[in-house]
């Protein structure tokens, strides 16, 4: 996303720095935003099953590119690499078709440490289902606790939520539209994220992205956040 605009930064977490060092900037509600996902194949058949084990790993990192005055710092970046048993399915449920079982593991943090470190361990349950030209994906999660010394982010399900819903919705000319939802019932908090993805030239799509809720990057797991942003998506 080469310009995103937030409708509020989340200075807090930033804050007993920036009053240790006079001479520090705030932060800015333009940013650059970019992603880097794959995933490989480990193991194929496992155990001569129909199971295949992958190792995926997606990067996402905020960089306040314009904010000369802080010195264009990244404001923060999120790793997070995963493994998962996928098995094909093939019957039918209420007219959607289920293609697919992911079982797997996934860490996500975002590298840092003292007051700003962020992170946690899932192990989840996915399936991918399909009608026509939408493609969803269903995905619940079990968090693995952590020792009260070591977490930094103790309630972080209670913004994140326990599941995710995704989905994709192709139409002519190349056209995607795209959706997420995470959702906690209990606290009534979550997130929503929509997308359009466009045609430019071959694997080259235009991508407009809007965002609302809590949980855009882990150090605003439990802020709340609105944006918009205008950049490019290429997929292989």
């Amino acid at each position: 996303l080469i310009a995103t605009r937030t409708h509020r930064p989340n200075e807090e977490p930033y804050r007993d720095f920036w009053e240790a060092d006079p001479d520090a900037e705030g932060l800015s509600k333009a940013e650059l935003e970019f992603q880097l996902s794959f995933k490989m194949k480990l193991v194929e058949t496992l155990f001569e099953m129909p199971v295949d084990v992958w190792f995926g790993y997606t990067q996402n990192s905020f960089w306040q590119a314009a904010n000369h005055e802080a010195s264009s710092p990244f404001r923060e970046t999120n790793y997070q690499p995963e493994v998962m048993a996928v098995t094909p399915l093939d019957y039918a449920l209420a007219g959607i078709n289920v293609r697919f079982l992911n079982l797997g593991f996934v860490h996500q943090s975002n590298g840092q440490s003292s007051t700003l470190s962020r992170s946690w361990n899932r192990f989840y349950a996915q399936l991918g289902l399909e009608r026509g030209p939408l493609n969803m994906t269903l995905k619940a999660w079990k968090r693995v606790n952590e020792s009260a010394d070591d977490d930094n982010n103790p309630d972080i399900i209670d913004y994140m939520g326990r599941f995710e819903l995704a989905g994709n919705y192709r139409l002519n000319g190349g056209h995607e539209l795209s959706a997420l939802v995470r959702r906690n019932f209990s606290t009534d908090k979550g997130a929503v994220q929509v997308g359009w993805a466009f045609p430019l030239a071959g694997p080259v799509k235009g991508y407009i992205n809007a965002f609302a809720g809590y949980g855009q990057s882990m150090i605003d797991y439990n802020y709340f956040q609105r944006s918009l942003g205008l950049g490019v998506v290429v997929k292989y």
